[in-house]
This record gives structure tokens, sequence and C-alpha cells, in this order.
């Protein structure tokens, strides 16, 4: 019997000794008991320098974090972002210095699919994260063969099948007009629309002009498709070029039902630029509360984010929806790093963005819910079609 007791002492001993490795920090490159870095590159200057907004609010919201709570879980977020110019060569750069020079944890909120679609090949076989990018290809949702990629926006291909479902709806024989970014980016829209028109879509696309995203204009691709009959028109662009074809519309006194890619749906970037009365009618896929739409005034996050906003980036423009975006893209990465709790290993961080669990984020339409697994990478599913009364947007049948 001694023995015997003496055998479970032993065990119970044992077992109280392995629990503090059980506990035991785990931290990768990156992250330490102070600090969790975090790396990006974005547009500040060149063509999509408007996107620069992003970065810039999402800086902001790191510097808020660190200075109200101390950071995420104790440890301060020290984020590195610089600029690309839009310019996929200079993003890998960019990447790359960010990995092994700064070493950062995750690569994060990276902007467009051609420079994401360069980075990828890199950071996978790095196993360094890359995630919530503000681009929404398809291709950006692969688990299988990309494990260390994950967007945050809509799916470009779901997005395009949606704007389609609606047309047809109004219209089963449509006359129909594209202008799409030639890139990996516009493609992806234009097969989706492809899909959702179904096996007619060729003869109801009329037309279907590419650009280059340093091309300094799009007029002569906007004459082609009002000439071609087009009775509705898809811009599959971002905000330079969707601002330049909504004012060439206008000129050209041409008004087809006009379907624009969520990412230009911009307030600040877009409709300023192009006059908010020729941008009258322009559809798009809501996502977020629009919070300068007076409906959601009395809203509690929209009122919670004002108050930041106002507080923190006192000199930003409240119409343009990217702020919104910035800060959302942000407080999604602090509840992945959050859900990491002391296990700051990349593969680790990578997990807990796999799995999220009907998370909200305040400025998404009530009725959407972020939910990530392991096979299935996308953040936001929920969208619902929105029209633009010239100052702010109203929900479209």
């Amino acid at each position: 019997m001694f023995v015997k007791r003496l055998g479970l002492l032993g065990a119970a001993l044992a077992a109280l000794s392995a629990q503090p490795a059980l506990a035991q920090k785990q931290y990768g490159p990156g992250t330490s008991d102070a600090e969790i870095k975090v790396g990006q590159t974005i547009a500040y200057s060149g063509p999509a320098s408007a996107y620069g907004t992003l970065g810039k609010v999402e800086a902001a919201y790191f510097n808020w974090l660190n200075a109200t709570k101390g950071g995420i879980n104790g440890r301060k977020i020290t984020f590195i972002s610089r600029d690309d110019a839009y310019s996929p060569p200079k993003a890998v750069e960019n990447v790359r210095s960010l990995v092994e020079g700064d070493e950062v944890a995750l690569i994060f909120g990276v902007l467009g699919t051609p420079l994401n679609m360069a980075i990828r090949p890199y950071l996978n076989k790095q196993g360094v994260p890359q995630v919530f990018v503000a681009a929404g290809s398809s291709a950006l949702n692969d688990p299988a063969h990309f494990p260390w990629t994950m967007g945050w926006q809509p799916n470009l291909r779901d997005e395009a099948k949606f704007y389609a479902g609606n047309l047809l709806a109004h219209n089963s024989k449509p006359k129909v007009g594209v202008l799409y970014q030639n890139d990996d980016f516009g493609k992806d829209l234009l097969n989706g629309l492809k899909e959702g028109l179904g096996e007619d879509a060729d003869k109801m696309i009329v037309s279907a002009q590419s650009f280059q995203s340093t091309d300094p204009t799009i007029d002569s691709q906007m004459v082609i498709l009002q000439n071609s009959g087009a009775e509705a028109l898809f811009l599959f662009t971002y905000a330079k070029q969707a601002a330049q074809a909504i004012s060439k519309m206008s000129d050209l006194k041409w008004k087809p039902a006009t379907y624009l890619h969520l990412g230009a749906a911009s307030v600040g970037a877009t409709f300023k630029p192009a006059g908010l009365d020729k941008s009258t009618g322009i559809m798009s896929a809501g996502f977020m509360k629009d919070v300068t739409d007076p409906k959601w005034a009395s809203d509690p996050d929209v009122k919670t984010w004002t108050e930041w906003m106002k507080a923190n980036m006192p000199g930003a423009d409240l119409n343009d929806s990217l702020t919104a975006a910035g800060y959302s893209f942000a407080q999604t990465l602090e509840q992945v790093l959050k859900q990491c709790g002391d296990n700051l290993t990349r593969e680790n961080i990578m997990k807990q963005a796999a799995n999220l669990r009907d998370f909200r984020v305040g400025l998404l339409l009530p009725d959407s819910r972020i939910n990530t697994s392991p096979t299935d990478y996308r953040v936001i599913t929920y969208m619902q079609l929105q029209r633009f009364n010239g100052a702010s947007w109203d929900e479209a049948k």
C-alpha cells in the first residue's frame, strides 16, 4: 500500500511540475512579451494613392490600442507600413525587407489583387501569414494550395455574380458593357460576371474594354462602350478610373444602369472627384454601414467610430468609406491576435484567423457575421445592393 501511495504521489507531483510547461508562452518571429510586429506594404503614392487612407487609419488604430489598452494581451503593436506606389515589384521588395529585415510576425492589409498575387508565393514558402488583404480575388481564398493567404472583403467572383443576378431579374436579355482593369483583379470580376449571366453571357456582353492601371485616361474605352449600345455598364475598376468613367458618362450624356466594384464605391475617393451629382444612380454591393447616412446616425457602433475618428484622425474625411474599412480591417486583426493568447507563433496566428466564429465588426451591416474555417477563408460573405443618391446610399432592389 505504501509503495502504491508513493507511486500516486510521484504521478501527482509529475503532473503539477508539467503544468507550467503546458502554459508556457510560445513566440515566433516578431513577437515577444512586449511586442507584436505587423508589416504592411500599400500605395501611399502612385495611381492608387487614395487607398493609402487604409494604412493611415490602421496605423492610427494600432497607436490607439497601444495608448489606451496597452496593446493586445499586454503586448504593444509595432506597425511598419511602407509605400509600394501600387507596383508589384516594389511590393515584393518591401515584403522581403519586412520579413527578413524587420522580422515581422505577419503581413497585413496589402492593397490590390496584382500586388497580393505577386507576394503570395514568397509568403507561403516562408510560412508568413498574409492576412486580411484589401483585395477580393477568388484566388485569395485557396487554403488548400495557399494556406498562409486570406482576404477580407467579399470575393470578386461572388460580387460580380451578385450584380448579374440583379440585372437579369430586371432584364432577361440585357446588352452589357464592361470596363475592366487588365490584370487578375479585373479578369476575375469579368469571369464572375460571365458565370452569373449564364450560357448566353457572350451574346449579352456587347463590348468589354480593358485598360492598364497606369493609363492616364479611359476616355476612348468609354466612347466605344457607349457606341456598342450597352444598356448596363459594369465598372470593374479602382477609384481613379471609376471617377474618370463616371465623369465621361456625364460628358457623353450616357446613362446606362451602372454597377461599380465595391472597392471603388467610395464617396471620398471616387464620387467626389467625379462629381456627386454625376455619380447619382450608381449601384454597388454594400456590406458595411454607410457612416454618412442619416439612418445610421444613432447606431452605437457608428457613434463610437465617429468619436474615434474625430479623436484619432481629425483631418480625415468622414465621408470616405476607406476610413471605415481600415478601422474594420484593424479590428478583425485585433480579434485574431486576442484569440492567440500567449501562443504567438505564425502557425497559431494563421490558425486563429481561420477559426473566427460569429465575430461582429460593428460597421458591417447588421446581418453580417464573420465565420472562417480551415477550408473556407472567406471573411465577408454578406452583401446588399445599394444605389448612390447623390449624398449617401439607399437600398436597391
